[in-house]
């Protein structure tokens, strides 16, 4: 299974697959390449990137200000920009999110 973290000259990307409305928050596993993350706040008016954005803030000790969706804000398929973060420690601060 590949990882969802790529590297990028600002840091790295993640791909993600986004469940808005869900039970929780939280990451839900590594499915077809993606991290998949649920969140509780419903996909309207961006409420569910800027929660994405806090869960990965926190998982990765990065400020909300180092986080970018780089891709499609309405598909459920994202890409998030981290940067300042390089990947061989952003894979470990995933596994340990994923724990």
């Amino acid at each position: 299974m590949a990882s969802p973290i790529e590297p990028h000259p600002s840091g790295v990307v993640i791909r993600m697959k986004a469940r808005p409305s869900a039970r929780r928050n939280g990451f839900a596993g590594i499915h077809a390449d993606a991290l998949r993350v649920d969140v509780t706040a419903a996909p309207e008016k961006g409420k569910a990137n800027e929660a994405i954005i806090a869960l990965l803030a926190e998982a990765f000790g990065a400020a909300k200000s180092q986080i970018e969706l780089i891709s499609s804000p309405t598909n459920s398929q994202k890409r998030f920009l981290i940067t300042g973060i390089d990947l061989a420690v952003a894979e470990e601060l995933l596994a340990k999110a994923l724990a």
